[in-house]
């Protein structure tokens, strides 16, 4: 059995509040606050670089991380029955970082920064063009919706998130570089934007195929070390179609950690495992419908993001308090409306200042659902519109990931 490389199990507390109603930033244990961007500096610091450890992971000769997409440490709280592997080895819960959504996570855990560092501040936002501002949709790297033209090439990864990755950093401290994902990822622009490092590829689509090939990256006679970042969708993918607490997402759950009880068992105890999640999820039953509601169209030149967090653009900028007025009035039983300076005033996005490239990525009005409210626009967004579970904004069901080891030897 691998072992964890951290020291004495410690229970989280529930999150500490904030000044904003509702929010949350990071959980709070013992003195110190973990977010999902601690993650990889402590896995550079346990390879012997010198960087902060504040997981306080120990040396081992190989580190995977797993990232199990839509594992939420509430569900997996409320359902250690059916994962007991899983939950038996919570050692610590992360916050995610606001918004609490697939691409904006990636990104931090792989420059080990918040979104105002990185400027993948969401699902989706406004980038220049020749006509002013176009949607991005940062998770697909498609322009004006999931399925529209790729942005690739007219609006490099590279050049839309130039910082350097922590993986790029083990990489030049001499640690070899695996990723376990399917395969299409490594060509993917979130990737090339956030991961960044060059690495093996082992085409992992199936529970089977990511418990090969970590076995794979695991098992080798050499002594040089290795780093393996794994990814597995389908938690996620079911809890929007059919819910996060739905019978079929439940079932995810438990083949996930049937999985992990059988992966850890074959590990060798030169690898450690860490599973994490990218984000939770909730279960949505209050529909606003943003495209019905004519009074809410008016100023308006775009709305991004996703159900749970919109950002909002609008013709002139200047008329934004009359707007956060129409906004606030409209949505005042369903939804927090702030506007960009007080988000960034309030640090929503991270306590990186950010540049104005990344500041005006932000909407001039941003909106985060409350409750189990969404925001939908069907129009323009027929698949999210449909989906059952949602995530992003700052419920600890949304923000609250677990990292998960097996217990110390």
């Amino acid at each position: 059995m691998g072992t964890s490389g951290i020291g004495a199990r410690r229970t989280p507390p529930r999150p500490t509040p904030h000044s904003v109603p509702d929010r949350l930033e990071y959980c709070t244990i013992g003195t110190v606050q973990y977010t999902l961007a601690d993650l990889l500096p402590s896995v550079a610091a346990s390879f012997g670089m010198d960087t902060p450890n504040p997981l306080a992971l120990a040396p081992n000769r190989d580190v995977v991380v797993l990232l199990i997409d839509g594992l939420g440490a509430e569900l997996l709280d409320r359902h250690r029955d059916i994962a007991p592997t899983l939950a038996g080895r919570v050692h610590a819960t992360l916050t995610a970082g606001f918004p609490a959504t697939t691409a904006t996570s990636l990104t931090s855990l792989a420059l080990g920064a918040p979104c105002s560092a990185h400027g993948i501040i969401g699902y989706s936002f406004a980038v220049p063009s020749a006509d002013g501002i176009r949607l991005f949709n940062s998770l697909r790297w498609r322009f004006d919706s999931a399925t529209g033209d790729d942005a690739r090439d007219s609006y490099p990864p590279e050049t839309a998130q130039p910082e350097t990755s922590r993986l790029q950093d083990l990489a030049a401290h001499g640690v070899q570089v695996h990723y376990v994902v399917p395969e299409y990822q490594r060509r993917s622009g979130l990737t090339r934007a956030s991961f960044r490092a060059p690495g093996t590829l082992h085409p992992a689509t199936t529970l089977a195929e990511v418990r090969a090939g970590i076995l794979e990256v695991a098992r080798h006679q050499d002594t040089g070390p290795r780093f393996a970042y794994a990814y597995f969708p389908d938690l996620d993918s079911t809890g929007h179609l059919h819910g996060p607490e739905s019978p079929e997402a439940l079932a995810v759950l438990q083949d996930i950690d049937a999985f992990a009880a059988d992966l850890l068992t074959d590990l060798p105890h030169t690898c450690t495992l860490l599973v994490t999640g990218d984000h939770g999820m909730i279960h949505t039953d209050n529909v606003i419908d943003l495209d019905a509601r004519e009074v809410l169209q008016r100023g308006v030149r775009l709305v991004a993001g996703e159900a749970r967090v919109r950002h909002i653009y609008l013709e002139h900028p200047a008329a934004a308090a009359d707007a956060l007025d129409t906004w606030r009035a409209e949505l005042s039983a369903h939804a927090r409306v702030v506007s960009r300076e007080q988000a960034l005033d309030e640090h929503w996005f991270g306590h990186t200042p950010p540049g104005p490239v990344i500041a005006n990525r932000i909407g001039d009005l941003v909106a985060v659902a409350e409750g189990r409210t969404v925001l939908v626009r069907p129009e323009s967004e027929p698949l999210e519109a449909a989906m059952i579970g949602h995530h992003g904004a700052w419920t600890p069901d949304e923000q609250l990931v677990p990292l998960i080891a097996p217990p110390p030897e």
